[in-house]
């Protein structure tokens, strides 16, 4: 229909959202989630080559970092559904705040045609208490500066803007 307004997008609460650790059959889809910016590509066009399934490897085998993806549409046996957003979380040991890690998400990323309807706030939300769960003290993030967007999403989330970068106090 000429003139008519676009779709909203999809309500977050119409199907179960799952956050779990990627898996190797979800790297094309990390992958283009991660290209794309401005609209959904597709994973299938996207060569996952020898750079990546190294890296992918690297990082599914060391404990203290995680490509997360957040599913919708899962049931109830836990299969199926279609990944909406991804993250990775590195946690990093350290001295200061009395030993405890500290958890850096970089990456994170919500397809094109879901944004704008709270898929980042769930994807988020779920990090973070991921962290907290895993003992965290603080949760910290870098974000490009030209994303004033996803600045002002980052600060609705608590995260206030300190040296270079984000953090937040579990």
């Amino acid at each position: 229909m000429v003139g008519a307004m676009p779709a909203a997008p999809e309500s977050v609460h119409a199907t179960a959202l799952t956050l779990r650790p990627a898996t190797r059959a979800d790297l094309p889809t990390v992958l283009a989630l991660l290209a794309d910016e401005e609209r959904v590509m597709d994973p299938a066009t996207l060569v996952v080559d020898e750079a990546y399934e190294h890296a992918f490897a690297a990082i599914d085998a060391d404990p203290r970092n995680e490509i997360l993806v957040l599913v919708e549409g899962v049931d109830d046996q836990g299969d199926g559904g279609r990944v909406v957003g991804c993250l990775q979380v590195t946690y990093i040991p350290g001295l200061g705040k009395g030993g405890a890690e500290r958890a850096l998400i970089e990456a994170v990323r919500v397809r094109a045609d879901r944004r704008g309807g709270g898929l980042g706030r769930i994807l988020m939300e779920r990090t973070i208490e991921r962290a907290r769960t895993r003992g965290c003290a603080l949760v910290q993030l870098t974000s490009n500066k030209r994303r004033e967007d996803a600045h002002r999403f980052y600060g609705g989330l608590g995260f206030a803007r300190s040296h270079d970068g984000f953090k937040r106090a579990l």
